[in-house]
């Protein structure tokens, strides 16, 4: 059995970007202390989420990577032999930014980033504003304690994201997140649903993948959103292994069996029985 343990670090941010930073520090030492060997932060970890509003001012927060925010990280990862996923604000050049997670490795160094496919544009989600598409492609990070597939938000939604990733060889799907209830909205049966929904399509990309699934969202009020948190982890066939509160910071510890996949793939086969032959019309917009 290969167990690993990872931490969800699910947190509240205001508008100090150091206290956030020292907040989640203290956070990811608590949870290294509880055994952690990957600690996954959730989605821009270092600010409220400024794109409830088009702001250039905004911009400012941005860092380039690898740069020293990320040397900050991996000197911690270093120091408590861990791996930190660190979901960040990348400035690439002037006028081009990207929602970019990095990873570090105690022992290998920097892994790498991926940079966030799918972005979105809503009320709340002014997200095209700040970040450019990702051009990196979907990726696997070989990382100390295993093949860590890492996607963002709103990449959560896409099946074909999930399955391009687990072809890579990914032993575990990892999702830092920002997404909430709207202040304004106060059916408690739509905002049931809305997470439902989020959950279910998470869990589904781990039954048809068979790969365990780790979505870690933040927790808080901030610019008339409530963040759901209810953070979760799945295991290689999508049984909810844990979940958090969705009104409360919390620092979640929780071991994987990442060669359980095997098992599943055995008695299950989805991959083998793939028709690769009958999928081209996936990559047109609609089939006409």
């Amino acid at each position: 059995m290969k167990n690993i343990k990872f931490a969800l670090l699910q947190l509240s941010c205001s508008e100090d970007v150091q206290v956030n930073q020292q907040k989640t520090e203290a956070k990811i030492r608590e949870a290294a202390a509880q055994g952690a060997q990957v600690i996954c932060l959730q989605e821009l970890y270092r600010s409220v989420y400024f794109c409830h509003k088009q702001d250039a001012a905004y911009f400012d927060l941005a860092e380039v990577i690898p740069g020293p925010g990320t040397d900050t990280l991996l000197a911690l990862a270093q120091e408590l032999k861990v791996v930190i996923i660190a979901s960040l604000f990348e400035k690439r050049s002037k006028g081009v930014y990207h929602n970019t997670c990095a990873v570090l490795d105690h022992a290998k160094g920097y892994l790498g980033k991926y940079r966030k496919m799918h972005i979105p544009q809503d009320a709340g989600y002014e997200e095209k504003y700040y970040f450019t598409p990702g051009d990196l492609g979907y990726q696997v990070f070989d990382s100390s304690y295993g093949k860590l597939g890492i996607l963002i938000c709103w990449d959560q939604w896409y099946p074909e994201a999930a399955r391009l990733t687990a072809l890579k060889g990914a032993e575990v799907l990892i999702y830092p997140t920002a997404i909430g209830w709207d202040n304004q909205e106060t059916n408690s049966e739509i905002n049931r649903e809305q997470y439902q929904a989020w959950q279910t399509v998470q869990r589904g990309h781990a039954v048809a993948n068979e790969v365990p699934v780790i979505a870690v969202n933040r927790v808080g009020e901030e610019n008339g959103q409530t963040f759901w948190g209810g953070s979760f982890v799945t295991n290689a066939f999508g049984r909810v292994i844990y979940q958090a509160s969705h009104n409360t910071e919390e620092v979640a510890v929780v071991e994987i069996d990442l060669d359980a996949q095997e098992q599943y793939r055995r008695i299950w086969p989805f991959m083998r029985d793939r028709r690769i032959d009958s999928f081209q019309d996936l990559t047109k917009r609609f089939i006409d």
